[in-house]
Order: C-alpha cells, then sequence, then structure tokens
C-alpha cells in the first residue's frame, strides 16, 4: 500500500456548516490543506448555518453524486492505517469524489446519516466542530502520507 498515492483521482471535498471562527482551528485547517496540495488537495466548502434540518438538507444536496461520509459520533472508529486503506479502497472501486461531512453545533438529521454511504466517529468523545475539522484534515494528511510512504505517521 505505501508508496502508491502521488496523485489521485479522487476528488475529496470538506462540506461544513460555517466558518471556523476560532483562530487555531482556521490556521490548523489551512495548514494541512497546504500540505495535501501535493497530492491534488482538498476541496473545503463552508455552508450557511441555520436550522439543524436546514443544515442537513444543504450538505445532502451539496454532497449529492458524491461518495458521503458523514462525521457523526454514532459511528465507526477506526485507525488511520485503516482510513487510508478506505482511500485506497475508494479510488481502487473508480469512486470519483468523496464528501466528508461536519454538521454544526446541533449535529446532523436522521435522514442525513441514513443517507451516508459511511458513517465515522472520530473518537468516541464528542467534539466541537471546529476540532472535529481540524482533526479530519490532520487525518486525511495522515492517511495520504502512508499511502505515499511518507515517514509522518509512525506507528
Amino acid at each position: 500500500m505505501a508508496g502508491i498515492f502521488t496523485t489521485s483521482a479522487l476528488t475529496t471535498t470538506i462540506l461544513t456548516i460555517g466558518k471556523p471562527k476560532l483562530a487555531y482551528a482556521k490556521a490548523g485547517v489551512d495548514e494541512y490543506l497546504s500540505r495535501m496540495g501535493q497530492w491534488g488537495g482538498v476541496k473545503w466548502e463552508q455552508l450557511k448555518s441555520g436550522t439543524r434540518e436546514q443544515e442537513s438538507a444543504a450538505l445532502l444536496a451539496r454532497s449529492e453524486g458524491m461518495f458521503r461520509v458523514v462525521l457523526d459520533e454514532r459511528g465507526t472508529t477506526v485507525t488511520s492505517r485503516k482510513l487510508a486503506q478506505k482511500l485506497s479502497e475508494w479510488e481502487l472501486r473508480s469512486v470519483k469524489g468523496v464528501a466528508f461531512l461536519i454538521g454544526g453545533s446541533d449535529g446532523h438529521t436522521e435522514e442525513l446519516r441514513k443517507k451516508a454511504d459511511w458513517l465515522w466517529s472520530l473518537t468516541p468523545l464528542t467534539l466541537q466542530h471546529e476540532l472535529a475539522l481540524v482533526v479530519l484534515c490532520e487525518q486525511l494528511y495522515r492517511a495520504r502520507s502512508i499511502l505515499a510512504g511518507l515517514p509522518y505517521h509512525r506507528d
């Protein structure tokens, strides 16, 4: 698996509700998005906040046609190596676009969770949504580093 991920045909989009208000979150997201540029980058879109139902509807509409990864505390937890394996598998299955969905402070609706292709929990803890975004970006960078055979990840 290592060393095969120099560029990616897998278009990766992160969809969030609102823009980070915390300086550390914005800085962290910018840092990891910049680092991923070497592999074709990751697109990050911030959608308008509203009610939980409005936010979930917007996330569903914007991710239409993409493989949906919904970040939710009810989801499956995986290791960084397993995430790397999933990215590789999606690419091998010719998944063209994957969307990682992070809801607002009130979370996702049941409808959105049901329409997920994969429900993923970063941790059993409930994370503030801006912190979840930073963790997601770092883990995507880590997974891509694993696939590229870089020494960033250490077991």
